[in-house]
């Protein structure tokens, strides 16, 4: 009989000790690989956070964020003046416009309703348009509840007089940006067609939300028009959000020539070589630009949400470690047992001449046999448990941040495009870090999966090999005697 076949063979002699030395192990493995699932996941989202968002900053005009807020506009001159700040990789410039059906405008127009910006209708101050943005679009959000009781707070709807005046649906936001990103400085997610191109020319292309094309049956391809001027369909973006994909995206210059300001900017999105370098180049950006005349933010605390991401990494990797050492323990133990029980055994291969290698053999496959029952187990709890137990880590070992306070707080650019974050959890998609801890998502991935296995064969044969060497070397004669 082989090696390979015997120790098959005596991995199932006893089938109920066999199916308790499984189940144990299958729970030690289970753990182990889970928490390897989430330290990868926590890595993955460290990474990308240092990578993308923990490097943006946003220049606002100072005093004035979104279409709230007062201070003076900033301007193309002021963005060259970004850009040449030490350890800045790119400034992105924004325009910020709010738009009306031009059939619901009519109306008001007729019922007496106010067209500027206490009405709405315009844009408002921070380099958006006070002029009535007409387009025949329709917007994909209806106002609802709060939107009514908000637009009866401004004045917008209810009786002026005698007359009533019509209730007003959500605007939609339109976004001049010079880049092919949202108004939060991550790349669109276009989802159909493509982009608009050279982002600093004007262009009659225009990028939808997929709820704003679904709600007017518009796609790639098809047409509108804002102020009475066309504009094609060039691609649909998904931003995740109800209320963001009730948006439209033109290059910067076309957002400017229809704002009829065409060296003003709404904010700027501008980034940060490394992560190290943020805090000083706010302070550089700070001065350059002056306190005065721009507000400099990062979205959030960012070093308090990738510090309380980095405790959940180290903490995931010593359970792991402790896993993996506990199945380790597991293997050593059963493994003495065995090797005692079979004392005779190996004394009479011994006897017949087998080598110490052939009997340490035997018992590293016996183990391995074991181990690879545990593991499949182990891997099927692991794909089942890691999310939830990397939840469980990162909601005790987190807390929350402040979130920014004010109209449009947390989103960069003070909402550019999403005025006041209405819609948006926590104020914005930025509004705190708790909101990015837990958007950590942990998938127990084949190559993740297969990486700890190997850790824990090679635990396994460790923990096999070290009490089969150690009988081995007791001479034949010996091991019969104390039979």
């Amino acid at each position: 009989m082989s090696v390979l076949a015997r120790s098959v063979g005596n991995a199932f002699r006893n089938k109920v000790r066999t199916a308790a030395v499984v189940a144990v192990l299958a729970v030690a493995i289970g753990l182990a690989l889970a928490m390897l699932v989430a330290n990868q996941a926590v890595s993955a989202k460290v990474q990308e956070l240092n990578a993308s968002v923990g490097t943006v900053l946003t220049v606002n005009p100072a005093g004035g964020q979104g279409f709230e807020g007062g201070g003076e506009p900033l301007t193309t001159e002021q963005a060259a003046t970004a850009a040449a700040v030490p350890n800045v990789s790119s400034v992105v410039g924004t325009t910020s416009l709010r738009l009306r059906n031009a059939a619901e405008a009519a109306a008001q127009t007729a019922a007496g309703a106010p067209t500027g910006p206490g009405g709405g209708q315009g844009g408002g101050p921070g380099g958006t348009s006070a002029t009535t943005l007409t387009t025949s679009l329709t917007a994909a959000i209806d106002a609802g509840t709060l939107g009514n009781r908000n637009q009866a707070a401004n004045g917008t709807t209810g009786a002026t007089g005698t007359t009533t005046q019509p209730p007003r649906s959500l605007p939609i936001t339109a976004t001049g940006i010079g880049a092919e990103m949202d108004s939060t400085g991550k790349a669109l997610t276009i989802t159909d067609g493509s982009g608009l191109g050279d982002y600093t020319a004007e262009s009659a292309n225009a990028l939808l939300g997929t709820t704003l094309a679904e709600k007017n049956g518009l796609s790639v391809g098809s047409t509108f028009t804002i102020n009475d001027q066309t504009y094609t369909v060039a691609g649909l973006f998904d931003s995740g959000t109800t209320f963001g994909n009730n948006a439209l995206y033109v290059t910067l210059p076309t957002a400017q020539n229809l704002a009829e300001l065409p060296d003003e900017l709404s904010s700027m999105i501008v980034t940060v070589d490394s992560l190290e370098n943020v805090q000083s180049t706010k302070a550089a950006l700070e001065t350059a630009l002056g306190t005065d005349k721009a507000d400099v933010t990062q979205g959030q605390n960012l070093e308090t949400a990738v510090s309380s991401l980095g405790s959940v990494r180290n903490i995931s990797f010593i359970a792991f470690v402790a896993a993996l050492g506990t199945a380790g323990l597991i293997i050593l133990l059963i493994m003495v047992m065995l090797v005692r029980e079979r004392r005779r055994e190996i004394g009479v291969l011994k006897a017949i001449g087998a080598p110490n290698r052939t009997i340490g053999l035997q018992f590293v496959l016996e183990a391995l046999v074991l181990v690879a029952m545990g593991s499949a187990v182990g891997a099927a709890i692991a794909s089942f448990a890691s999310g939830g137990i990397a939840s469980a880590l990162i909601n005790t070992n987190t807390t929350t941040t402040a979130t920014p306070t004010g109209p449009g707080a947390g989103l960069p650019g003070g909402g550019a495009g999403f005025p006041d974050g209405a819609g948006l959890p926590s104020g914005g998609p930025f509004g705190g870090a708790s909101q990015l801890l837990t958007s950590v998502t942990a998938s127990a991935s084949p190559g993740v999966i297969a990486a700890g296995i190997a850790a824990v064969f090679g635990v396994a044969i460790i923990g096999a090999l070290v009490p089969a060497l150690l009988t081995a070397r007791i001479r034949p004669i010996e091991v019969l005697r104390g039979e």
